[in-house]
C-alpha cells in the first residue's frame, strides 16, 4: 500500500506549482510537469528529493511500459525543473532518456472529405470553428481563442496570439473566411470573443466570457468524422492546412 504525502511532499508540489506559473509556462505544460511530480511521488512514497540515477533509471524503464515517449519525456523534464526550482540543486540524471527521432506526416483531409465534414456538422457554431481552422491552418486552441479584434480586414490576415512556444504569428484571411465569420458574428454579437461559448443558449452567448468548451468540440468533431466514414486518424483531421480558394 502506497504511503500518504507527507506535509513536506505536498508543500514542495505546491512551490512546485508556483514557481511553474512563474516561468510564464503554457497551461498544457504547467498541468504535465505537475503530473509528472505527483506520478514521480506515487511512484516513491513520496520521497523525491535525493533520488539517484540507479533509481531513476528503473522509473523511466518501467515508465515505458505502454507510454508515448511524449509521456515520459514530460516526466523527466517535470522532475528536472523540480530540482532546478523547487530543491535548488542538480537534477541526479538530467539527460537519461533520449527519444527517438521521428518525423511522421500529419494526415490532411482532402477539399472534398472537409466539405463532408462542415456539412454534417448541425451545430452552427462548431460548423463555422471546424472551418475557420481548416481554412487558416490553426490547432484547435488557437482558433477558440480568436478575438474579434485579431481579425484585420484591410490587410486580410489574422493575428494568432500565445501559439506553439508562445509566440505570435500572423496567417493570411481568406475573403470566403472573413465572410463566413462576419455572418457569424451577426449571430452572436459578442465583442470579444470570435466563438463565444453556447452554455446558457444562443441569447447569452453575446454576454460569454469564455469560448467554446474545447472537451464538446472535440467530441463533437470525433463523431462527425464517424458519421462521414473519414478514415484519418491524426488529431487535427478537419483542421488541415489547405486553405480554400478566396
Amino acid at each position: 500500500m502506497k504511503a500518504a504525502p507527507d506535509v513536506t511532499f505536498k508543500q514542495r508540489y505546491d512551490t512546485h506549482l508556483k514557481r511553474l506559473r512563474l516561468q510564464g509556462l503554457q497551461p498544457k505544460t504547467i498541468a504535465a510537469y505537475a503530473r509528472a511530480i505527483r506520478h514521480l511521488g506515487d511512484y516513491f512514497d513520496y520521497r523525491i528529493d535525493d533520488l539517484s540515477e540507479a533509481q531513476l533509471t528503473d522509473y523511466f524503464t518501467d515508465s515505458l511500459q505502454g507510454r508515448s515517449w511524449s509521456t515520459v519525456k514530460h516526466r523527466l523534464y517535470g522532475l528536472r525543473f523540480y530540482y532546478q526550482h523547487v530543491l535548488h540543486q542538480p537534477c541526479p540524471a538530467p539527460d537519461l532518456i533520449k527519444p527517438p527521432k521521428v518525423q511522421r506526416l500529419p494526415d490532411v483531409v482532402t477539399v472534398a472529405e472537409a466539405g463532408r465534414l462542415f456539412r454534417a456538422t448541425r451545430v452552427v457554431s462548431y460548423r463555422v470553428l471546424y472551418f475557420t481552422l481548416y481554412s487558416l491552418g490553426l490547432r484547435l486552441g488557437e482558433g477558440l481563442r480568436l478575438e474579434v479584434g485579431d481579425l484585420d480586414a484591410v490587410r486580410r490576415r489574422v493575428h494568432v496570439r500565445n501559439a506553439k512556444g508562445n509566440k505570435d504569428r500572423l496567417v493570411p484571411l481568406p475573403a470566403v473566411t472573413l465572410a463566413v465569420l462576419r455572418r457569424f458574428w451577426q449571430v452572436h454579437r459578442n465583442p470579444v470573443l470570435l466563438f463565444p461559448s453556447r452554455q446558457g443558449g444562443a441569447g447569452a452567448a453575446i454576454h460569454a466570457s469564455s469560448p467554446l468548451d474545447r472537451g464538446g468540440v472535440q467530441a463533437a468533431l470525433r463523431r462527425v468524422v464517424a458519421e462521414c466514414g473519414v478514415k484519418k486518424t491524426s488529431r487535427r483531421t478537419a483542421c488541415a492546412t489547405a486553405t480554400p480558394r478566396t
